[in-house]
Formats: C-alpha cells, structure tokens, sequence
C-alpha cells in the first residue's frame, strides 16, 4: 500500500560518512501527526521505502504508534533510493562510485532533521524493524540524553557474524551476475537482481513457514516457483536498483553500536545505554535469531524481552502476518504508556 503522505527532502549540504562525502546529503522524511505530541521516530529497514507505505503497518490512528498521541517521523535509510544513494546522486559519486555509509552516518543525519528543521528537543521513541531496529540501537549510543526509549524489533546491537556471512550469498550472486558489469550498468541488471532475490529469499522465513507451505500466501501463489517468481525477483526489479541495494547491504554488514564507543566492547557499550528497551526477537528468525537478543538483554540496564512466537521468521516484525502485527503493536502501546 502506497504512501499518500507527501515525502519531505533535507538538504544537509557537504556531509561526511564512512566512506567518504557526500556534496550534497538528502535525507528522505515523512511526518504525520501533530509537532505537539512526543515526538516517536521510525526509520526504515532494508527493502523498505517511504513511497511504498512501507512503515504504514504500525503508524496511523489507533495502532502501534497512534497518530493522534504521537508525532510520528519516518525517516528513509541513505542508500533506499529516497535519501542519497548511488541511484540518485550525481557525479562523480554516482553508481558504484557512492561512498560507503553506516548507522552512524544515518543517525547524524536524521538529528539535523530533528533539530534543525522540526524543533524536536527530544525523542520519546525510537522504533526500529530490523536495519530500523539496528538504528534504534545507534540512537542512545550516539545521542543518550536525546533518547528515552527504544524499541527493536527482529534486530540486534551487532551485526552477527552468521547474519554477516548469509548476506554474503545475496551480494555475490548480483555482483556475480553477466549483466552487473560491477555496477556500471546502462539498464537495470534484471538477471543479476533475479539472482540477488532468489538467493535473499529462504532466509526471510522460518522452514515451518515452508514446511506449512505458506509461501502459497491464501492461495495468491499456486507453488513455490510462482512466489519466488512474483514475490522475490519482480519485488527488486519493479522498486529497487542494483547499486542501492549493495550499498545498504554495506550498512547492515559492518552495524556494531560498540564500534561508535567503547573500541568494540559491544557488553560495554549495551551496559552504558541509559534509554529504557523493548527488545522484540522472533522465535523462528534466521537473521537475528533470539538467543542473541537474550545475551543483549543480559548487558542492558533497563529492557524487556518479549519474543514473537511466530513461524514467519524475520518477516514477523516487519507486517506481513496481521497475527504478529497485532501482538507488536500490543507490546508497543503497553511500552509507551
């Protein structure tokens, strides 16, 4: 479902990250409700973007982040292809040549949107999904006084190595592909994307959820071919571009809160964050699986663990069972109250 909220630009001007600078860094945002009310942020995960309605499942009257008691601020991931990313951005930083960016970049850039152009003093709330959650993790490591709370969902304070390593098989089967030609393509890889989607695919899900063959979505999709056909290749190729999507895989690969502080004492740095957690793991997630989650608990000062008993996997935070939205939303309103 699209988005019929008008997608606001900042223009940071010359802005330097990880790898590099940017001339001119464009943070994609949306708002919705009223400036008045505690302000709530929710950035965007990997695959998500705000034209899509992507972040809608949780926002608006009477759900997660309820609109009429919150002012909500969505923000777009740099490299989404709404902020600066290699699809947009003009030479000689274009394609592959865009420098790499990490959370940190992306944390900066949503504080000057905050303060700068929407008065914000402070953040009640930072809700994350996945990459988004990841943020939610760099919010009070970054900005601890700014922060009072914060919410990840199917995510960590670390990219795992077994979450670094499965990315790998996505990445390498796009770079691989004849028609990438590292990243300088004229018209849009169609194969390699293909390759990307089929790859990234089984990892989305739990092997209940396959084993329940629930890839057929109510009877949308008659066999597993037809889904990964529709659901998996055509997704990427209709939304996304190559590069975008390598140069954001980049940002998840390399996320650790504890490399912002604390020299990669990621214990340290988790026993430092003084924001108060909801730490939402599914059971069945292959990216962030719970057992991680538990250990981030462990270090936290003030959080919950509270994991999603779904079959849906990493998708289980990410709205696309209405069962599992349900219980999220119901974990987050008991959360701000």
């Amino acid at each position: 479902m699209a988005s019929n909220v008008l997608i606001k630009v900042y223009h940071h001007g010359r802005f330097k990250v990880a790898g590099g600078v940017l001339p001119d860094a464009v943070t994609a945002y949306q708002t919705f409700g009223d400036p008045a009310n505690p302000c709530i942020v929710f950035p965007t995960c990997y695959g998500a973007q705000l034209r899509l309605g992507s972040q809608l499942y949780l926002v608006g009257e009477g759900k997660a982040l309820d609109t009429m008691k919150y002012f909500v601020v969505t923000f777009a991931l740099f490299c989404n292809g709404e902020s600066s990313s290699p699809s947009n951005t003009a030479t000689p930083y274009n394609g592959p040549y865009f420098p790499s960016v990490s959370y940190e970049d992306n944390i900066r850039a949503q504080y000057a949107v905050l303060t700068k152009k929407l008065g914000i003093k402070k953040i009640y709330c930072v809700v994350g999904f996945s990459m988004g959650g990841q943020q939610a993790y760099h919010w009070p490591v970054i900005y601890p006084d700014f922060v009072e709370r914060f919410v990840a969902i199917c995510s960590s304070a670390r990219t795992s190595l077994h979450n670094k390593c499965f990315l790998e098989g996505p990445k390498n089967a796009m770079k691989a592909g004849k028609d990438f030609d590292d990243g300088h393509y004229k018209t849009s890889p169609h194969q390699s994307i293909r390759a990307f989607g089929r790859a990234y695919s089984a990892w989305a899900y739990g092997q209940a959820w396959f084993r329940q063959h629930l890839y057929t979505m109510n009877g949308l999709y008659p066999d597993l071919e037809s889904w990964l056909h529709e659901a998996w290749e055509a997704r990427y190729i209709e939304n996304w571009d190559a590069n975008d999507m390598l140069a954001l895989l980049s940002t998840w690969q390399n996320g650790d809160i504890s490399l912002i502080r604390d020299g990669g004492d990621l214990e340290q740095c988790l026993r430092s964050i003084k924001a108060k957690a909801l730490i939402m793991p599914c059971k069945t997630d292959l990216y962030f699986c719970p057992e991680d989650s538990e250990v981030e608990v462990s270090y936290l000062k003030n959080a919950k663990l509270v994991v999603i008993g779904s079959v849906w996997g990493h998708v289980a935070g990410g709205g696309a069972n209405p069962t599992d939205v349900a219980f999220v939303t119901g974990q987050i309103k008991d959360f701000l109250v």
